[in-house]
């Protein structure tokens, strides 16, 4: 549930009121640059730590003098932190290396030397952090403000004063700073929504998370009008609220590599249900429930456990008279797949509210079995 409450709903549907998180940021970017990055490989070079001193008392008043010389500083590390509000790794592409700063070195009088500042490197939420070679899953970051440190920075040397002994009592000998650590990560991103909207492309989906959120995706009267994920947060009228997202180039063929592929599938693999898109617009010339079986089978060909999720059926594009009456025909054979079909026009918000208590109701179920439900 987002943070406070809500201001009342200005010229917008009653039945909820809307929030959302865009692709891409507003004044970034511009639709036909932006490019939706999702996987990146870089390399974090942790701070070496400083050396220590080596320095001798020169003060009037101490007889004999003796070592003073302080440690070096500890090198800084390098820190992944999960942010809620970045939707993509394309920030990161810019720059290849991360190197955190380095320990300073110790001074005379037992002064220590500066640690380096750890490097925050902020990434979104819901990216696997992996290795390079092998790709062994190293962490999730799933959570806000989750936190890994990729790469420990070396520690400080010391300085001469800690190899005073009995014997030894001027010491010269200094420790040397450690070289920090390295590593080559492999970050891949994974959207973090509960509801993944899923059709054959001019299906409506745009439009439906369009009307739904305050994101505004492309929406044209033509095939793979949308190349990236639109993310949105929606809140009800009860200021719950949920993530959804729309995933463009679902297309027959898709799991082989046809149209945009799998290039976006493995999005709705974190989803907790789906909400797939059935045009029933004159426009469409394809047999709505053949479409529907061919979508089922890419799902299946490219994750079992996503194509036995949970799934909310909806006719969408049902605005018009002839629409209307080709859903009416085809009521029986939707109910054989799903019995409690429903019907939507996304450009009048006829059946909005209905889906949205659906898939309210669906998602307080699945949290309440999961035991994630805290009311």
């Amino acid at each position: 549930m987002m943070g406070g409450r809500p201001p009342p709903s200005q010229g917008r549907n009653p039945a909820f009121l809307v929030q959302a998180i865009r692709f891409p940021p507003s004044g970034v970017f511009s639709p036909t640059v932006f490019m939706f990055i999702d996987q990146i490989k870089i390399t974090a070079h942790a701070g070496d730590g400083g050396d220590g001193c080596s320095s001798f008392r020169r003060e009037k008043f101490v007889p004999l003098g003796g070592p003073d010389g302080g440690d070096g500083g500890k090198g800084g590390d390098v820190v992944l932190e999960a942010d809620v509000n970045l939707t993509t790794l394309a920030d990161l592409r810019y720059r290849q290396v991360y190197h955190a700063e380095a320990g300073r070195p110790g001074r005379s009088k037992d002064m220590t030397g500066k640690s380096g500042k750890d490097l925050v490197v902020f990434v979104p939420v819901g990216t696997l952090v992996r290795e390079t070679e092998g790709g062994e899953m190293i962490v999730d970051l799933k959570e806000n403000h989750q936190r890994f440190t990729v790469v420990k920075g070396g520690a400080g040397g010391a300085g001469n004063t800690r190899y005073k002994s009995s014997v030894n009592r001027a010491p010269r000998r200094f420790g040397k700073g450690g070289t920090g650590e390295r590593r080559d990560i492999f970050l891949e991103l994974k959207l973090l929504a509960d509801v993944a909207i899923v059709g054959f492309p001019n299906a409506g989906k745009s439009t439906l998370i369009s009307r739904i959120s305050n994101a505004r995706p492309k929406i044209a009267d033509y095939p793979f009008s949308t190349l990236v994920p639109n993310l949105g947060v929606v809140m009800m009228d009860d200021y719950r609220s949920f993530v959804a997202a729309d995933i463009p180039g679902l297309i027959e063929g898709a799991a082989s590599g046809k149209g945009l592929g799998i290039q976006f599938l493995k999005h709705t693999e974190r989803s907790r249900i789906l909400v797939h898109l059935l045009d029933f617009s004159v426009e469409n010339t394809r047999d709505p429930i053949d479409d529907y079986h061919k979508l089922q089978q890419e799902l299946k060909a490219f994750s079992q456990t996503l194509y036995e999720k949970p799934q909310i059926l909806v006719a969408s594009k049902v605005d018009h008279e002839e629409a209307r009456q080709r859903f009416a025909e085809e009521v029986p054979r939707l109910r054989e797949i799903n019995p409690d079909v429903l019907a939507i026009s996304a450009i009048s918000g006829e059946g909005l509210p209905a889906l949205l208590r659906k898939i309210q109701s669906m998602l307080t179920r699945y949290k309440e079995e999961a035991g994630e439900w805290n009311p």
